[in-house]
C-alpha cells in the first residue's frame, strides 16, 4: 500500500511524514511525501496538509500542474481514501471567507467562517490541546473517545451543511468543528501528527480503513 502525502509547498511536512510513516510500519504501507501527480494518481492513500490561508493554500494547490484533476478523479471517481489535515480538511468545503471569498474542492458541503467564541476571555487563534466530543460513529475513529485530546492551532472553521457529515467538535465559547467526513473522505482541523497517542491511532486507523 503506498500512501501520498501531497506537497505543494503549505506547510512543513515533515512531523506528519514521521508520524504517517510511523504508523504505515504497522500497516505495511509506504509513505511518499510527493508533488508528482502521477504518484499520487497511484496511490492506495491520499494525504492533503495545510498550513496558512486558505486562499493562499489552494492557489498553491492548484498551481501545481494536473494535481487539482488527479484528486478529484481519484477521491471522487475511484473513491480513494482521502484525509485532510487543518487547512487541507477546511479545502474539503464549498468556500471560505478568508481575506476573500475562494472556492474549496466541494466535497463536502459548507463553509469556512471566522471562529467566533461566545465568551470574551476566549482568544483567536484557537491554539492548543482542546477535547474532543464525538458525534458519530466512524471507523478513522475506532478506539477514540469524547474527552480525548487533540492539537488545534486555527482561527477558521468548517461549517459543514449536512450535520451528519461533522463526526466530532470541540467546545470553545461554542462549538467548533474537529473532524467532517462522509464516503471516502474525511478531515481533522487538527493536526494528528501533533496530537500524540490520539492522533497516532487516528492515523493507524485511517490507513487501516476499508471504504
Amino acid at each position: 500500500m503506498r500512501v501520498a502525502l501531497v506537497d505543494y509547498d503549505s506547510g512543513n511536512l515533515h512531523s506528519a511524514e514521521k508520524a504517517f510513516a510511523l504508523m504505515g510500519q504497522r500497516a505495511g504501507a509506504e509513505v511518499v511525501v510527493t508533488s508528482d501527480p502521477e504518484i499520487v494518481r497511484k496511490a492506495d492513500r491520499i494525504v492533503l496538509p495545510g498550513d496558512g490561508a486558505f486562499p493562499a493554500c489552494k492557489a498553491a494547490l492548484e498551481a501545481v500542474p494536473g494535481m487539482v484533476e488527479v484528486l478529484r478523479d481519484a477521491v471522487e471517481a475511484r473513491a480513494v481514501p482521502f484525509m485532510g489535515i487543518c487547512v487541507g480538511m477546511q479545502m474539503l468545503a464549498d468556500i471560505g471567507h478568508e481575506y476573500r471569498d475562494t472556492p474549496g474542492l466541494g466535497w463536502i458541503g459548507g463553509e469556512i467562517d471566522l471562529i467566533r467564541p461566545s465568551e470574551p476571555g476566549l482568544k483567536v487563534p484557537h491554539m492548543g490541546w482542546n477535547d474532543l466530543r464525538l458525534r458519530g460513529a466512524h471507523p478513522v475513529l475506532d478506539g477514540i473517545a469524547t474527552g480525548d485530546h487533540a492539537y488545534f492551532v486555527h482561527s477558521w472553521q468548517f461549517h459543514p451543511k449536512d450535520p451528519a457529515h461533522l463526526l466530532a467538535d470541540v467546545d470553545y465559547g461554542g462549538s467548533v468543528t474537529a473532524i467532517v467526513g462522509r464516503d471516502n473522505i474525511v478531515g481533522t482541523q487538527f493536526h494528528p501528527e501533533k496530537s500524540q497517542a490520539v492522533g497516532l491511532r487516528i492515523i493507524e486507523n485511517f490507513l487501516n480503513w476499508r471504504p
